[in-house]
């Protein structure tokens, strides 16, 4: 299995490459060469496998021969064998047709730590026997941050440097990832916002002299490894609702777009879905978008869903690598030409291909907290906001089939959020306890490249 760049310049890399990488060298995003196709019968065959079992056959085909399958079957047990359900994603019945997939169940109770507790054992199994040292750059609007930190920690061979927007995260976000003690862990508060963070990130990437001097690395979803991961999770959801025979909807809380490329990815393999929707909250770049052709950036509007609160989504370039018929260098001048107005049109003809799988929805704060209401009242869930976000999508749209959305957080990551709107204030799970007591430990730097740099350079290892 062979992986290249959106944006046809960068070396073409194997799975271990694509993993210790993460961003291409060209600036683009890494993808397969050619998708890896299940079979109707491969996908039946899913019915009644472990989380485990499931992932072995959805990621087999993407590793070549960079691990065995006794490899990826023992690094898979011990990513999942931690969670907090034996189930590891559990769906959970609404109604007649709506569902929850709980994601949270990881040890930092969000979507990220499925994929993430992978990829820390993915990165520490490629560097082992060698001399490598990955210095990890990653930027976090709350969830990432936290995922990766408990990910990677304590792992020899590589250290993390998480920024976070200064005060735009939760605290419990906050907590979980500046209570690690780790020798390896280094988290910074910007004082800017989400999207000033993820420019910084890959604009270290993208400068050959500081990339050169470290070996970089990245853990947000433009690492192709942690949205493999992410596509399990679809096909074993599927599965057990009637796939292949019947076709299934997802509504997925978005603001970077990896979640729901992943399912996107999963169509692509052959899993046989009903609508993706694009479940966003008012920084609706990605429903404008998708609704009208308009995928420019404007005034962030801080909500009580602050892992949304993006107007630029990293990974939307996966899907415009397929809109622009996979044309790299045609790629590259519209992301040029995005990079220096914020704006971009999608033609008709790429609005209707998007359209073949994607459907748009932008819930207002009004929305998102009926949904949070009808679920405590009407069925007894209590919902974090994002995961309302994509239920008052998948209550609002007439979608044909069962409807499940994705539970991306534990409520317990947003109790303010969930006291306003269902006067029911969420208390953590006993394996996060303790963590208000903990000693926090992190840096404030600039919102500026330079002071960003100096401060990681003077900590991290050389290449």
């Amino acid at each position: 299995m062979h992986y290249q760049s959106t944006r046809g310049a960068a070396p073409v890399l194997d799975f271990r490459g694509v993993t210790l990488t993460g961003l291409a060298s060209d600036g683009g995003l890494y993808l397969p060469r050619k998708w890896p196709r299940l079979s109707a019968g491969n996908i039946a065959d899913m019915r009644g496998l472990s989380y485990v079992e499931t992932a072995e056959r959805v990621i087999a085909p993407f590793v070549g021969d960079c691990l065995s399958a006794d490899e990826l079957r023992g690094l898979l047990r011990v990513a999942y064998g931690g969670f907090g359900h034996a189930a590891v994603t559990p769906l959970v019945q609404l109604d007649h047709r709506q569902w929850l997939l709980e994601l949270f169940h990881g040890p930092t109770l969000a979507f990220k730590d499925v994929a993430l507790q992978l990829l820390g054992g993915l990165f520490e199994r490629f560097l082992a026997g060698t001399t490598q040292h990955l210095t990890i750059v990653g930027a976090t609007s709350g969830d990432t941050g936290s995922a990766a930190i408990q990910a990677v920690a304590g792992r020899a061979g590589m250290d993390i440097f998480m920024l976070h927007p200064k005060g735009r995260v939760s605290e419990v976000q906050r907590r979980q990832m500046t209570t690690i003690q780790a020798a390896n862990v280094h988290n910074i508060a910007v004082e800017g916002d989400f999207d000033d963070c993820q420019r910084h990130v890959k604009a270290m990437f993208n400068d050959a002299a500081f990339n050169g001097r470290f070996t970089l690395s990245a853990v947000n979803s433009i690492n192709w490894a942690r949205l493999l991961a992410q596509i399990v999770y679809y096909f074993h959801a599927a599965v057990r609702l009637g796939a292949p025979d019947v076709r299934v909807n997802f509504a997925v809380p978005t603001g970077n777009f990896g979640d729901v490329f992943a399912g996107y990815a999963a169509a692509k393999m052959g899993l046989p879905l009903g609508r993706l929707v694009v479940a966003t909250n008012v920084n609706d770049i990605l429903a404008r978008a998708l609704a009208s052709g308009d995928y420019s950036s404007g005034r962030l509007v801080p909500t009580a869903t602050p892992s949304m609160d993006i107007q630029v989504s990293s990974n939307f370039e996966r899907l415009l690598f397929d809109l622009h018929g996979q044309d790299g260098a045609a790629l590259a001048a519209a992301m040029a030409g995005f990079e220096a107005t914020r704006r971009l049109t999608l033609s008709a003809e790429q609005q209707a291909v998007a359209a073949v799988h994607f459907t748009p929805f932008r819930a207002d704060a009004d929305a998102m907290t009926a949904a949070m209401q009808w679920a405590a009242q009407e069925v007894g869930q209590v919902i974090d906001p994002h995961t309302a976000v994509g239920l008052a999508a998948a209550r609002t749209l007439p979608l044909d089939g069962p409807v499940v959305t994705l539970a991306t957080a534990h409520p317990a990551k947003f109790p303010d959020a969930v006291e306003r709107a269902t006067g029911h204030r969420p208390g953590l799970p006993a394996r996060c306890a303790g963590l208000f007591d903990r000693v926090e430990r992190y840096e404030t730097v600039a919102n500026d490249q330079a002071a960003l740099q100096a401060f990681i350079a003077a900590r991290a290892v050389a290449a």
